[in-house]
């Protein structure tokens, strides 16, 4: 290579590395969340690690904890992306089945031969929330309840995280998203009712890789309301996503009503 070719290239090297040292720092793994992340970037790789689904099923560990009363079940959960949540619950034997559709909401249980059909209450009433269908599959799967691709966010300067805040938040919730700096997955979701005390917390642990989608093994949920603590706890085994499922329910007759 001629002394021209060789000065020019090291030319447009040289430029190429200054200018790229004036715009905002690559999104790379790290220990520590970069400084001056362009927004853009660091939302698409967010976004781009979702776990994306058809369908799924898993075994859950469910443990629910208020300081005076504490009870365990094990779940059986069938997906069905955007179109139903199946749950089978067992206490050595089966006790309760749950089908969550987009517009409503069927259970029935068996030691008290009760059912409920309706909206969305029978969910939201004992976490004082309004998830819908999509916000409660998101949560499932370790996804943000508010789309990081529809709205405007801005990034929160934070020690260990990447922490994103909707700009303009116009529901009746304040959101906070903490991501892993290292494997940019979700780590917590915190949910503030203006004007009140009550935080909703959750956390998501454990993330474990299947078919090249990453799910949390582990979902706690912290409910304060200013006075008292509950928690939720969901401990995630066996996560398959088959290309076949079935959604067996059936209201079994003579069973109850529930009024809430």
């Amino acid at each position: 290579m001629k002394a021209k070719q060789i000065l020019f290239c090291a030319s447009v090297l040289t430029s190429l590395l200054f200018l790229e040292g004036c715009k905002s720092t690559k999104i790379f793994p790290a220990d520590v969340p970069k400084k001056n992340v362009e927004l853009a970037a660091l939302t698409n790789q967010l976004v781009r690690l979702q776990p994306k689904i058809n369908k799924l099923t898993a075994r859950i560990k469910a443990q629910y904890n208020d300081g005076k009363r504490k009870q365990q079940v094990v779940l059986q959960l069938r997906m069905a992306h955007q179109q139903k949540i199946w749950m089978s619950a067992t206490m050595l034997v089966p006790i309760a089945k749950i089908l969550i559709e987009p517009d409503g909401v069927s259970f029935y249980e068996k030691f008290q031969k009760n059912y409920f059909e309706g909206n969305f209450d029978l969910i939201n009433e004992p976490l004082n929330t309004q998830l819908d269908y999509q916000q409660i599959e998101e949560l499932l799967l370790g996804k943000p309840l508010l789309s990081l691709q529809k709205g405007g966010w801005k990034l929160i300067s934070h020690p260990t995280d990447y922490v994103l805040v909707p700009k303009n938040n116009k529901s009746s919730v304040a959101l906070t998203l903490f991501f892993d700096s290292n494997s940019f997955l979700l780590k917590e979701q915190r949910i503030l009712v203006p004007g009140t005390a009550q935080t909703l917390t959750i956390n998501y642990e454990n993330h474990t890789r299947v078919n090249d989608q990453y799910f949390p093994q582990k979902i706690h949920l912290s409910l304060f309301d200013g006075s008292k603590l509950r928690q939720v706890v969901l401990e995630f085994s066996r996560i398959t996503l088959p290309n076949q499922l079935t959604f067996p329910f059936e209201i079994p007759k003579g069973y109850k009503a529930l009024r809430l």
